[in-house]
Formats: structure tokens, C-alpha cells, sequence
């Protein structure tokens, strides 16, 4: 039987896969994107959405399957000729030049030129022509940086338009600077490209936004894809549910029962934190943390799991509220000042700010201490090793020895030298943001179980992670993020699927 093309497609991806060195980011990956419509591309760290993109911008080439643009089969050489044959993208991180005009930003390498150079008046008019056709009209020979990040958003927009005959309009992230008034004007325009035939594929973790302007989303994760569904259909817990994966937990065999577990958290307030919040990042909350005490942090990617980590550790500053450990007011927000106070941080993306590639497991498990210590209080050679292989025997850290380099070990053995660097620090806090993360499921439970008989000897673990099913194993309590706010706090006896339900706003 002979299956008719579609001629409302514009972009076939079919049986996509991508691989790098030691991990797979797309395996057999689909995804269509027709004419006139806006489809959101989700998913959470690590689904696979920018390796996507950079496909489909020539940026990377598929190790595997093709693509076709209307019902054509192309091959995506560069970004340069991914524009050529009508594919724009507008990146998160606006890389325009701020200090030359408008103008100039939009026609930036298509110059009309007469007589040799390039003739002002006509950029000028062709500039002016771009942006009217978003609906903006402002002075293009002003320098672009004297405008808001939201009318540099549209210039940006402007820009991937006018530079070629777009069909394709690729926005990564393009309401996490704005506010909602500048995001309502960016959903008028993206109505105004639908209208004149445009695909657009929109990325983003806002559900409001998703429910608010997009026709069709295609979910991925760790690579794979998991469907495409009219959004229409399908409801926001559903969308949530699909984006973390429901799938069978071995880690229900992990041999603990959070119900016999003696609470500790009658033995006092270790975190307080009051109208704690950061504009841009994170609304100002409330939140404790007590002495020997499991506090977990749901939210969907974006919602500020990983900002509020930040202010916890230091590595940002509050605008608004106080933070107080032991009932002492913190008045200097440093790593290096919490890391004094007992505070510890495991990052979410271990391999950028966790793990120190080509260093030794020895170095990178004593980086802790001598952050602590000072870097004029030397720690000799025969120490390091002592207390590297006092680590690597606690957590079982499979390595031939402490000198090997921490980049050949695996995911779940990065991940415990990056726990052994901060329990060297002795904290009282522990900080966990995704620790579990692409580990295998006997690492995870190593973890876990790790976790639980650190709050038996009464330190207080604030775990962050995305698989609610272990959140609500081992936390006493679960806070709730969505959009940057705390909508709600739960005790552990919480289901799953109030979580989902409370991250989808349907709680």
C-alpha cells in the first residue's frame, strides 16, 4: 500500500539517533512539524530536546535516520544552510550585538549594498519592514542595547525572519527572560506567523504557556521519544506523568520502610528560611529544615528546584527574606562562607559543576575539604589518600585505585566521589539536587540507602529530584515548586500522583 505524503508537513524527523562519547542522547527519535501550527518540544534535562535542535539547525549530524522538509529528504549541512533552506532559530541567550543598531542586528551579513558599500537607507527601510511585520515599530538606528531583553527578544525574531524565506521558527526558551506582559506580546506574534503559514517549535517547561498557545507537543526522555499529542487531549497531570516516565521501580526493593523510621525532626530547626527569594528566579518562600530531617523538592525543570540550591549553598545572593542555620542570621551568601556554616551542595549537572574530569578521584574528593580548610592550609599527599580511600570503601566506590581519573568511572561512581567530596566536609546540611540522575538502578539505591543512614546520624538532606516515586520513598516532608513559586507541602505520606497533579497546577 502506497502512504500518500502529507503536504501539510514541513519537518519529517524519522528514526533520528545521536550518540557522544559515553552517552546516547537520541535514539530513534521522531517528530513532525506541520504548516501553520506551534508545537511545544519538552521534556527534562536530558531528554534529548537541544541535541534535537542542533540537528535540525545543522549544528550536529544524526548518526542515524532522516529528515525531510516538505516531504523532501535533506541533509542539514550548517546552521548557514539550515537558514538557507528556510529553518530560523531565536537561542534562549539572545547573541545579537548590543552596541549597533537595530538595523544592522537584523540585516547583519545581508546588507543591501550600492556602489560598492552598503546602502543605510535601504537596511534602515528593509529593518523597519521586519519588525512591522511582528507589529513592532521603534527607532532601528538606535544601538539594539538601549532596548529591553524583550524588544531584543523581537529583534532576535525579526532577524530570523528576515534573513531568509522562513518556513521553520525554532524559539528556545524564549519567555524565560520576560515578564507577562512581554510574554502575552511574544503569543501575539506567534499567532500572527501561525496565521501566515509558519511551523513553530517552541520549547519550553512552562505549563501555563503550553496550554496557553501551543496546538501539539512531542515529549521526549533520556533520548527517547515518548509520543506526540494533540494538546487538546491531553491533560496536564497526563503531559507531567509522560515527561518523568512511570516505569516499573526496582527501587521498591530498597530495605526501608519510612513509616519505621524514628523521626528526628523534633530535635530542632536546623534551615530557616523567611520570605527567602530571588526576583527573576525564585518568589519569595518560606521554608525549614530540621535537625536530621529528609525535606524533598518536587517541581517539573524550570520551576526552581535548582534556584532555590543556589541560595541555599551561596551561589546566589537573595533580594528578599533571611536565611538562618541554627538560628543565626547568614549575612554573607558564598559557597566558600555556607561551606563554613555545614552546608553542602551535590549539583544536578555533575559533569559541568560537579566532577573535575581530569583530576584523580583522590583530588576530587579532597576539593571539598580544602575549600573548607583554606587554600593555604596544605593537605599532604599520604592525608589524601587516607581519607580518599576511607571514601571509596564507605560508599563502595569501584575504582582500582584512588589515583584513577574520575572521567573513566561510571555515572553512579561520579556521582558517590562527588558525595564523598562533601561528607569529607562533615556538613550538616546536605544538599542533593538530582543525585540519582542517569545512574543506573543499583547506584540509585546505593544512594539512597546512603542518604538514609546519613539522617540517622542526624544530618539534614534537602533532596531534589524529578522522580517523584523516590521523593516520596525517603523524604519526611515534600515542598512543591511550579513557575518559581511554592504552591504546597506535603508529609511523606503523599501519593505521587498528588504531586504530579500539584506540579500541573490541577491540585
Amino acid at each position: 500500500m502506497i502512504v500518500m505524503a502529507d503536504p501539510q508537513n514541513l519537518i519529517t524527523v524519522s528514526g533520528v539517533s545521536k550518540a557522544f562519547p559515553g552517552v546516547v542522547a537520541l535514539e530513534g527519535v521522531e517528530f513532525t512539524l506541520r504548516k501553520g501550527e506551534i508545537h511545544a518540544l519538552m521534556g527534562e534535562n536530558g531528554a534529548g530536546k537541544s541535541t534535537l535542535i542542533k540537528i535540525l539547525t545543522g549544528v550536529e549530524q544524526p548518526d542515524t535516520g532522516s529528515i525531510e522538509l516538505e516531504n523532501t529528504a535533506i541533509s542539514i549541512r550548517s546552521p548557514h544552510h539550515a537558514q538557507e533552506l528556510g529553518i530560523s532559530t531565536v537561542y534562549q541567550e539572545i547573541n545579537l550585538c548590543t552596541n549597533i543598531s537595530v538595523a544592522e542586528n537584523i540585516m547583519l551579513g545581508h546588507e543591501p549594498r550600492r556602489f560598492g558599500g552598503i546602502c543605510w537607507k535601504k537596511l534602515n527601510e528593509l529593518a523597519r519592514q521586519a519588525l512591522a511585520r511582528l507589529g513592532i515599530e521603534l527607532d532601528v538606528t538606535q544601538p539594539l542595547g538601549i532596548y529591553s531583553i524583550a524588544i531584543q527578544q523581537m529583534v532576535a525574531i525579526a532577524r530570523a525572519l528576515a534573513i531568509a524565506s522562513a518556513k521553520v521558527l525554532i524559539l528556545d526558551e524564549p519567555t524565560s527572560s520576560l515578564d507577562a506582559t512581554e510574554t502575552a506580546r511574544l503569543f501575539a506574534v506567534m499567532r500572527s506567523l501561525k496565521q501566515a503559514g509558519i511551523g513553530i517549535v517552541f520549547v519550553t517547561h512552562f505549563l501555563d504557556q503550553v496550554y496557553e498557545i501551543v496546538d501539539r507537543v512531542t515529549i521526549l526522555r533520556n533520548g527517547r521519544f515518548v509520543g506526540s499529542f494533540e494538546i487538546a487531549a491531553l491533560s496536564r497531570v497526563e503531559l507531567v506523568a509522560k515527561m518523568l516516565g512511570r516505569v516499573v521501580d526496582e527501587l521498591q526493593a530498597l530495605a526501608h520502610d519510612k513509616d519505621q523510621v524514628e523521626s528526628q525532626s523534633d530535635k530542632g530547626r536546623l534551615i530557616e528560611a523567611s520570605g527567602l527569594g530571588l526576583r527573576g528566579a525564585l518568589e519569595p518562600l518560606d521554608l525549614t529544615v530540621g535537625v536530621g530531617e529528609v525535606l524533598g523538592i518536587a517541581g517539573l525543570l524550570g520551576s526552581g528546584r535548582t534556584e532555590l540550591a543556589s541560595l541555599l549553598f551561596g551561589i546566589a545572593t537573595p533580594d528578599s527574606g533571611s536565611l538562618l542555620i541554627d538560628g543565626q542570621p547568614v549575612t554573607r551568601f558564598s559557597p566558600q562562607a555556607l561551606i563554613k556554616r555545614g552546608v553542602a551542595l551535590c549539583p544536578e549537572d555533575r559533569k559541568a559543576e560537579g566532577i573535575v574530569g581530569d583530576l584523580s578521584i583522590r583530588e576530587n574528593i579532597i576539593l571539598g575539604l580544602q575549600g573548607r580548610y583554606g587554600w593555604f592550609k596544605f593537605i599532604g599527599r599520604q592525608k589524601q589518600t587516607e581519607i580518599a580511600e576511607k571514601y571509596i570503601k564507605l560508599l563502595g566506590i569501584r575504582t582500582p585505585s584512588p589515583d584513577q581519573l574520575v572521567k573513566n568511572l561510571s555515572g553512579g561512581n561520579q556521582q558517590k566521589v562527588i558525595l564523598a567530596r562533601w561528607l569529607v566536609t562533615q556538613p550538616r546540611l546536605l544538599i542533593l539536587d538530582e543525585p540519582t540522575r542517569g545512574i543506573d538502578v543499583g547506584a540509585k539505591a546505593e544512594i539512597q540507602k546512603l542518604v538514609l543512614e546519613l539522617v540517622k546520624d542526624g544530618m539534614s538532606i534537602v533532596f531534589i529530584s524529578s522522580e517523584l516515586e523516590e521523593v516520596v520513598r525517603i523524604s519526611d516532608r515534600i515542598v512543591v515548586l511550579r513557575d518559581h513559586v511554592k504552591v504546597a507541602e506535603y508529609d511523606h505520606a503523599v501519593s505521587d500522583r498528588t504531586l504530579m497533579q500539584t506540579m500541573a497546577g490541577e491540585a
